[in-house]
């Protein structure tokens, strides 16, 4: 008589072991990712933060906001680095939160891979804890889960999603935004995480290049450039919030700029955004000319070089762009809020880009 095996989750593919010691290895970097009102540690079923901290607040309104980091966590995987793609995830994440003026206080992150290899997952934990120092806020919880047959052993998938809060009369948005308002650009560290199914078909599939090569224009190879973390705004923002007025933040991530501004424009004003002001990193160019990709195109799917916008009063200006700059921000006025014309659109840019 043979002796039969039964089934297991090991048999499976999902290994338990191995996803213990991710934990162990990530926790040193998720304690670097805190606040005082972080209650316990990792290891319980759900992160725990203290509330009563709001009670300074007259009206504290919670803002949420959940992303992930598309098809770049592809270059991630394709260059063997993984400590840098949590950097991407929370800048998703906050940036959208910061946006209405609220302050991120804690994130929690998701992690699918085809096969749990421990020293991998820590790095994109460490990442992702980085970026939450970055921001501000503490990283408490999150969750990893193997998927065998799904996604292939070097496969993986991150997403995070994050709380913040904002006094109800400092909200910001729409309805702040007046006639003569000046539209101030902040630039991006680079492509940040929007539009790489684009950028991977132009250089990969049409171009044929490879992540080693080196790029003159990007003085460096082209999987260090596609890699590059986005920039973190949250701070930046929040500085910017308790120094001056500030009326409105936008976000530019998928759609682009104009897309993602007009998201704050009301109706019967309109923002107009100079391209003159600004001349956009050579990655947009290159991605540009290797595809053939026409100007419209590459405006609604890449940021072009500005990673957020700020709507401020005119007699703001001064300060914004001197509190930018003292944090390292690069910033320009591109643009200014008139009234509508009937049947124009909320946004346009006009001019071309600065060679």
């Amino acid at each position: 008589m043979s002796e039969t095996t039964g089934a297991s989750y090991a048999a499976a593919g999902v290994d338990i072991e191995a996803g213990d010691r991710a934990v162990t290895l990530m926790k040193e970097w998720v304690r670097k990712a805190t606040r005082p009102e972080v209650v316990g540690g990792i290891g319980g079923f759900a992160g725990l933060f203290d509330a009563s901290a709001l009670k300074r607040y007259e009206r504290p309104l919670l803002a949420s906001a959940t992303d992930g980091v598309g098809t770049k966590v592809d270059i991630a995987r394709r260059m063997g680095v993984y400590d840098t793609i949590g950097h991407d995830l929370v800048g998703m994440v906050v940036d959208d939160l910061v946006v209405c003026g609220a302050e991120p206080l804690f994130m929690t992150d998701y992690i699918c891979v085809g096969k749990v290899h421990p020293e991998r997952v820590a790095a994109i934990v460490k990442g992702i804890a980085e970026g939450c120092v970055l921001a501000g806020c503490a990283l408490v919880g999150g969750e990893t889960a193997e998927h065998p047959g799904l996604l292939g052993a070097d496969e993986f998938d991150v997403a995070g999603a994050g709380t913040g809060v904002v006094e109800a009369d400092g909200l910001l948005g729409a309805d702040r935004i007046r006639t003569g308002d000046a539209v101030i650009a902040i630039e991006s560290s680079g492509l940040h995480s929007n539009g790489y199914s684009l950028v991977r078909h132009v250089v990969f599939d049409r171009a044929g290049w490879e992540l080693d090569r080196q790029v003159p224009e990007f003085g460096r190879t082209l999987g260090e450039e596609l890699l590059e973390p986005t920039r973190i705004y949250s701070l930046d923002c929040l500085a910017l919030a308790r120094t001056t007025e500030v009326h409105a933040f936008s976000h530019i991530t998928g759609g682009g700029l104009a897309a993602n501004l007009a998201r704050v424009v009301p109706e019967g004003l309109h923002a107009t955004v100079d391209r003159s002001t600004w001349t956009p990193g050579p990655v947009f160019t290159t991605v540009g000319e290797l595809g053939g990709v026409e100007r419209l195109e590459l405006e609604r799917t890449l940021n072009m070089g500005v990673g957020m916008i700020a709507v401020v009063p005119q007699e703001s200006v001064e300060v914004a762009l001197t509190v930018l700059a003292d944090r390292g921000a690069g910033a320009w006025v591109a643009g200014e809020i008139t009234a509508r014309e009937s049947g124009a659109a909320a946004v346009e840019l006009v001019g071309d880009y600065a060679r």
